[in-house]
C-alpha cells in the first residue's frame, strides 16, 4: 500500500484553498441562460464610463452599484443609471454584497490586482480592464485567485473578441504568408513641449479620496497632473508600454501562437517632452522568441506621424506582410530578393468585415457575460492576459536595469540579470495585502 506524508503546513494550505473555493461558490448565484446579471463597477472615470455604456447594450444586466473615490464621477456614473444603483467610495463595499454577481473594474493599474483577487475570494467573477496587473508576481496571483475560486476573469484586450482577428489568426497558422518574423506597433501621440506639464504638490480635492486612491503605493502628496487621469505617466501607477503595448504584444502572442518571450530589451528616456512624468517619453522594446521571431513595440510621445503604412499592427512574413485595424486587414504579396526569384510570392489580400474599438468592447462585455452563465473559459480569460501583460511589465523592467532580459516562461523567473527578479514586485503599503 502507498501512503502520502502531508506536513502540518500543507494541510493547511490545501484546507482554506478548500474552505476559500467553498465560500465563493456558496456566495455565487446560479443563474439561467434569461436571467439578469447585477454587475457592480469599481472605477467609472474615462475607461470606466466607456465599459458602463457597452454593458448598458445588454439586456440581461442590472447595474446594482457604482464605485469611485472621485465623487464627480460617482455622481456622474449614478446620473447615467437615473439615480438606481447603490453608490461607494471604498471598493470593498460593492464586493461584500451578496447580490452581485460580477465586478467590473477599470480602476488606475495598482489597483487591478488587490481588487481582483478579493472580488474572486467573495466568490465574483470580474471583468478586469488591461493591463492585468501592474507587476508580474501580482498577475500569478491573480490567476491563481481566478482558479482557486472557480471563476470567470475577462481582461480588457477586447481585440480577443473580434472576427477580424480570428481570421487572420487562421490564415497565419495555416502558413498563408509564410513565416511570421517580425511584427510592430506603436504608440504614437505628439506630447512635446510640454506633454502632462509641471505641477507643485498641494491639498488634494475635498471630493477625492487621495489615501484610497493611493492604495498599496507609498503615501505621497497630491498632484493635479497624477489623479485622476494622468496617472498613466507615472511609472509607480501605470505606464503607456503596458497601457497600450499590452493591447499589441497581446494581439501578436495571438495571431502567432506564442506563450512568451525568451529575451526583452527595451531602450529609451525623457528626450524631450519637459514635463513631471517618469516614463520615457521615446522607448522601444524588442521581443526575442525561442521559436524565432522577432516583436517590436514603440512608444513615440515626441512625434506621432504614422509609421505603419495601414493599421495600427505589422506582421512580417516571408510569403505575404500584413497590416491590421480594427476594422480591416491587407496582406502585400513579399517578392524574392537578394539572389531570388523576384515575383511575388502570393496574391494580394484586403478583407474590411470589422468593428470600431467601441463596438469590439460590446462584443468582448457580451463574451464575459455569456460565460458567467455558461462557465467557461471567456475569450481573453486571465491566463491569456497575465502572459501579455507581464510582456510589458518586462520592458519596463529591462528599461529600469539598462540590460536585456532573459526570461523563463515556465518559472516566470528572470534568468540574467538575477538581480532584477527583485523589481517582478513590490512591498505594499499597509494595511494592504496580495490575496
Amino acid at each position: 500500500m502507498i501512503t502520502s506524508k502531508l506536513s502540518r503546513r500543507a494541510f493547511a494550505a490545501s484546507a482554506a484553498g478548500a474552505a476559500a473555493t467553498l465560500t465563493a461558490l456558496q456566495a455565487t448565484r446560479v443563474l439561467g441562460a434569461n436571467q439578469r446579471i447585477r454587475l457592480g463597477f469599481i472605477g467609472v472615470g474615462n475607461r470606466g464610463m466607456q465599459l458602463l455604456d457597452a454593458f448598458l447594450k445588454h439586456d440581461d444586466i442590472e447595474v446594482a452599484a457604482v464605485c469611485d473615490v472621485f465623487r464627480p464621477y460617482l455622481d456622474r456614473a449614478v446620473q447615467r443609471l437615473d439615480g438606481k444603483p447603490a453608490a461607494y467610495v471604498d471598493f470593498r463595499k460593492v464586493i461584500e454584497r451578496k447580490d452581485i454577481d460580477a465586478v467590473v473594474i477599470s480602476t488606475p493599474d495598482h489597483w487591478h490586482a488587490i481588487q481582483t483577487i478579493d472580488a474572486c475570494n467573495a466568490g465574483k467573477d470580474v471583468y478586469v480592464e488591461k493591463p492585468l496587473s501592474i507587476t508580474v508576481r501580482e498577475g500569478r496571483a491573480m490567476v491563481e485567485a481566478a482558479r482557486r475560486n472557480r471563476r470567470v476573469v475577462q481582461v480588457g484586450t477586447h481585440r480577443r473578441s473580434s472576427a477580424l482577428y480570428g481570421q487572420l489568426a487562421e490564415l497565419i497558422a495555416a502558413g498563408k504568408i509564410g513565416k511570421v518574423t517580425v511584427s510592430r506597433a506603436y504608440r504614437l501621440s505628439n506630447m512635446a513641449p510640454s506633454g502632462i506639464g509641471r505641477q507643485q504638490p498641494k491639498d488634494p480635492p475635498p471630493d477625492l479620496d487621495w489615501d484610497l486612491w493611493l492604495g498599496p503605493r507609498p503615501q505621497r502628496p497630491y498632484q493635479d497632473n497624477i489623479a485622476p487621469y494622468k496617472f498613466r505617466w507615472w511609472d509607480l501607477y501605470s505606464s503607456q508600454m503596458a497601457n497600450w503595448g499590452v493591447h499589441y504584444l497581446d494581439a501578436i502572442r495571438w495571431l502567432t501562437g506564442e506563450l512568451a518571450p525568451a529575451s526583452i530589451c527595451a531602450m529609451g528616456g525623457r528626450f524631450c517632452v519637459d514635463d513631471d512624468r517618469t516614463i520615457p517619453d521615446t522607448l522601444e522594446a524588442v521581443f526575442e522568441f525561442a521559436s524565432g521571431r522577432l516583436a517590436i513595440f514603440g512608444q513615440y510621445e515626441a512625434n506621432g506621424n504614422p509609421v505603419l503604412i495601414h493599421g495600427e499592427l505589422e506582421l512580417r512574413g516571408t510569403l505575404g506582410t500584413a497590416y491590421i485595424s480594427s476594422r480591416s486587414f491587407k496582406i502585400l504579396p513579399e517578392r524574392g530578393g537578394q539572389f531570388q526569384d523576384p515575383k511575388p510570392r502570393m496574391e494580394p489580400m484586403e478583407v474590411t468585415a470589422g468593428k470600431g474599438e467601441d463596438e469590439l468592447t460590446v462584443l468582448h462585455a457580451r463574451n464575459f457575460l455569456d460565460c458567467i452563465k455558461s462557465r467557461q473559459t471567456p475569450n481573453a480569460d486571465v491566463e491569456v492576459g497575465h502572459r501579455s501583460t507581464t510582456m510589458s511589465l518586462l520592458a519596463n523592467i529591462s528599461l529600469a536595469v539598462r540590460a536585456r532580459i532573459e526570461w523563463d516562461p515556465q518559472t516566470e523567473t528572470i534568468i540574467s540579470p538575477k538581480e532584477a527578479n527583485q523589481l517582478l514586485h513590490y512591498e505594499y503599503r499597509k494595511p494592504w495585502k496580495l490575496g
